[in-house]
């Protein structure tokens, strides 16, 4: 029987709910609202069980992007999705954030060969979370926090083109000017991750739900208090 998954995105400023049967996406809702997650994402779940005409007792499995990202948005994800697979001993299948990205930007360009994707996650200034990634969805390079410039990427520019994408690209692409960079908005859905997700279903890639904590990669860093007398 193909797998019945949820999948859960928290990781930035998108909250983003699917459901999929085997390879199809069968409901999903997604909602670009800026910390509201906390808001909407166990209704989302509960909307797209009843769209689907789905018991959360059927699920076979949960999906969460996994970060880097949001702390309060991954904090939240992974406890909704630890919660639910605690109480229905499901497995917890965790997806790279910038992954997630890459698929949805790959789904548009419809399997070009000899291409690089620079999925791109805000964090503030000229800084991104980033990576680069194969036209399979692959990681060519290690996961990292870089400041970005106009000399950045400039060697993997000079032999493949680039397509940048995420939520932190608007704000590189004045300094990027390179004939092979191209840019892409690719919005970031929870329905992307069903394909990574499926091979690690199959695989039995499964994270210890007792033990998983979400891929931060920065420490967090608590703001001040602006209250008198905090």
């Amino acid at each position: 029987m193909p797998p019945t998954l949820l999948h859960l995105e928290t990781a930035t400023e998108i909250c983003s709910v699917a459901l999929s049967k085997g390879d199809k996406i069968i409901a999903s809702l997604c909602l670009d609202k800026g910390n509201s997650h906390i808001e909407h994402l166990f209704p989302f779940i509960e909307q797209v069980l009843t769209e689907s005409n789905c018991k959360i007792s059927e699920l076979d499995g949960v999906v969460l992007s996994i970060g880097p990202g949001s702390y309060t948005g991954l904090r939240i994800g992974a406890s909704a999705a630890k919660g639910i697979c605690y109480a229905l001993e499901i497995p917890l299948i965790g997806i790279s954030t910038l992954q997630s990205i890459v698929f949805g930007a790959i789904r548009q360009q419809k399997e070009e060969k000899n291409v690089l994707y620079c999925p791109m996650i805000d964090a503030r200034r000229m800084e991104v979370f980033t990576a680069l990634f194969n036209e399979n969805g692959e990681v060519v390079t290690e996961v990292d926090n870089k400041i970005i410039d106009e000399h950045s990427f400039a060697s993997e520019l000079e032999n493949h083109i680039i397509y940048f994408c995420g939520n932190g690209m608007p704000k590189c692409k004045s300094v990027l000017q390179h004939p092979n960079a191209h840019f892409i908005d690719a919005p970031l859905e929870a329905a992307n991750m069903l394909l990574p997700a499926l091979a690690k279903y199959e695989n039995k890639q499964f994270e210890d739900v007792a033990y998983f904590e979400p891929f931060y990669l920065k420490e967090y860093i608590a703001k001040k208090s602006v209250v008198k007398g905090l």
